[in-house]
């Protein structure tokens, strides 16, 4: 079983959540039993947080590892892993929140989620599939929507509510409304794209920020060479004797942010949780800020059309596109 204990922040929601997490989302994603294995496994090298959603289609595996994990005594209890999931677009419709929740839930297997996000600031008609949402994308219901996510909460079903891919001016409309305000916002995040301006914000509003796509979801179609090419990293990394990618990860962690970390290779499962026992210098961090060329790697412009609410990456980005 892995030594490694992950430290954890406390939320605005007074839930302790691991900054290091397990990103699941995989496209194609493995068959069932082999996820559930890989799964498994990352539960024994140390990792007690994991990132699913509705829209990843392996919740399933997921609540299978960790009832096997709890039957195994790899975890001693239920509240020693930290599980995350995620509202598809298609049921951010304030009727249907609740509903979505509760079908997660089934498919995790579990009583409650230990964070329940708004996958995207964006509602598209109900039953749409695919990713061609040409006329399906309808104006967001920002306080609807987050009044049913409250509702997850009160309820018990999530023990803390957050958002994901939401920039400042829809953080701020959010927090006119919330009762209870959005304790995470998982944003891309990593060396290339540092999103300096939306984590001072957050920081300013008591709000965690999680970063997907820490080392530029290198492999994926969207992905990008620019984390784990960058010269600076690399240079960084040979002085240090650790990887490009642990550089990189560890960059994220000492901002602040929860680092989402995806490998389902076993070898690179540890060395991504070996970022805790060391520091970045001042020299390195201000090479990192000053000298890597900032560019949003995943602009998700399939939510943007001239009939739609969003027109254009500004707007979906609010002025960070």
């Amino acid at each position: 079983m892995g030594d490694v204990v992950v430290p954890e922040v406390l939320l605005s929601s007074g839930e302790r959540m691991p900054l290091i997490s397990m990103g699941c989302a995989a496209s194609p994603p493995p068959p069932l039993d082999v996820l559930t294995s890989i799964f498994l496994e990352a539960i024994e090298a140390g990792y007690r947080h994991f990132d699913t959603a509705a829209m990843y289609g392996n919740e399933e595996a997921l609540g299978r590892a960790v009832a096997e994990a709890l039957d195994r005594r790899l975890v001693k209890s239920r509240n020693q892993i930290f599980i995350t999931t995620k509202l598809w677009c298609t049921d951010a419709h304030p009727g249907l929140v609740l509903p979505a929740l509760k079908n997660s839930l089934q498919r995790l297997g579990l009583e409650y989620v230990d964070l329940y996000l708004i996958h995207w600031p964006v509602r598209l008609k109900e039953g749409t599939e695919g990713f061609d949402f040409k006329g399906k994308v309808l104006p967001f219901d920002i306080k609807g929507t987050w009044e049913a996510m409250e509702e997850c909460s009160k309820l018990g079903l999530a023990k803390s509510i957050g958002v994901s891919n939401f920039g400042t001016k829809k953080l701020s409309d959010l927090l006119l409304h919330a009762t209870i305000p959005p304790a995470v916002n998982q944003v891309e995040m990593n060396v290339a794209w540092q999103q300096e301006k939306l984590i001072r914000y957050c920081k300013e509003k008591g709000i965690q920020v999680s970063a997907w796509s820490p080392l530029g979801a290198n492999g994926a179609a969207w992905g990008t060479l620019a984390v784990m090419e960058s010269p600076v990293v690399k240079e960084i990394a040979i002085a240090r004797g650790k990887t490009v990618a642990q550089v990189a990860l560890r960059w994220i962690y000492e901002q602040g942010a929860c680092v989402i970390v995806k490998s389902f290779n076993k070898e690179r499962m540890k060395e991504n949780l070996q970022i805790l026992e060391w520091e970045l210098s001042q020299e390195d961090s201000d090479k990192i800020k000053l000298q890597i060329p900032q560019k949003r790697g995943s602009p998700v412009d399939i939510f943007i059309s001239e009939d739609g609410p969003y027109k254009s990456l500004d707007e979906l980005w609010d002025g960070d596109a």
